[in-house]
């Protein structure tokens, strides 16, 4: 070895005395030595390969047969040879494609502009489920136009009408509301859980009622139930310092972890900018759905940053109202349905 090489430094990426490169030194041997193995057992052929003619040969019992040829092709040591798919096989995929022609012309089955070609048949699948849902629509009339009728407060003690305002409204529920509340109705961030007995508009069959036929904010309803909490910051109601007190007084409230000096400040702040409509103690007003601030459950999320945003921006969440999308007897359906979900009072 010459002297350059030895004053050489050694890569210490390659180097097979480093223990970090003990294992990739290793791996790139094997792979080495399975590579020239590989070579070694591949036999030379022509390249390429050229068609073999099937050959006769003599099998027990059954005579002369046809061995299977080769139709030239190869691939890594692997011949593909020409052997044709069983007679059997074939007509039953030809008997396919002529069945599927045959339904395409005696069903509807070729998409158009506007509509679909109707087939010889003239077979309609709209209109048979639209008469499928008719028939439903006659048979449920009866009880529906009950529902739709009786006080509300008689809803719960009669069981028949019980029944089917509970199956009806969870079908509702799962058709139009599951999308914001859940299909379990367990809410999420912005979208209040319809399970406890938290309500920021009340949790009677009353309330419940009132708010789905009207809904929250709807700006197409002119009944709709209204509230708006001001944009203390955006708008200067308040500095920063003074919405950083009233958080961390909000946070006292529900014993969550705050300043104590900036929530005794933000007492006044609060008192005077906030207790009209959240009451002095913070336990909220259902009649213009202001929230309870005084307990564990928080719409929005209950973290200083997340207070913060609210206080300053404020927050303006809308419910639709569904009287134009829903019938009376659905709107009583699906109001007994969450009635009855466990939170209803």
């Amino acid at each position: 070895m010459a002297d350059s090489d030895k004053d050489k430094p050694v890569d210490p990426h390659l180097d097979p005395t480093n223990p970090d490169n003990r294992l990739s030194v290793q791996r790139r041997a094997a792979d080495s030595e399975h590579a020239a193995k590989i070579l070694g057992e591949i036999p030379e052929r022509s390249r390429p390969d050229q068609p073999v003619a099937p050959r006769m040969r003599k099998k027990a019992g059954k005579g002369l047969v046809k061995e299977v040829g080769s139709t030239g092709h190869e691939w890594d040591g692997i011949t593909e040879y020409d052997n044709p798919m069983p007679r059997w096989w074939l007509w039953t995929f030809y008997a396919t494609i002529i069945w599927a022609v045959g339904y395409m012309v005696a069903y509807p089955a070729v998409p158009l502009v506007n509509r679909a070609t109707q087939g010889l048949l003239g077979t309609d699948y709209r209109q048979e489920v639209a008469a499928e849902i008719e028939r439903f629509d006659q048979a449920n009339a009866a009880i529906q136009t009950r529902l739709a009728e009786v006080e509300l407060a008689e809803i719960p003690a009669d069981s028949e009408l019980l029944n089917y305002a509970t199956n009806a409204g969870g079908a509702i529920f799962r058709t139009w509301c599951a999308q914001c509340h859940g299909s379990g109705a367990g809410g999420a961030r912005g979208y209040p859980n319809l399970l406890d007995n938290d309500w920021l508009w009340g949790g009677t069959l009353e309330d419940i009622h009132l708010t789905l036929q009207h809904g929250i904010r709807d700006p197409k309803d002119g009944d709709t139930r209204y509230s708006e909490m001001p944009h203390f910051g955006t708008d200067g109601i308040l500095d920063r310092a003074q919405i950083d007190q009233v958080v961390n007084h909000v946070l006292s409230l529900s014993d969550q972890p705050h300043e104590a000096g900036k929530a005794a400040a933000g007492a006044q702040v609060f008192a005077d900018n906030c207790a009209a409509c959240h009451m002095e103690d913070g336990t909220g007003d259902r009649t213009q759905g202001a929230p309870n601030l005084a307990d564990a459950v928080w719409l929005y999320g209950d973290d200083h940053a997340t207070l913060t945003r609210i206080v300053s921006e404020g927050p303006f969440g809308v419910m639709p109202a569904w009287n134009t999308r829903l019938s009376e007897a659905e709107i009583r359906a699906v109001a007994t349905y969450v009635h009855g979900l466990g939170g209803g009072e």
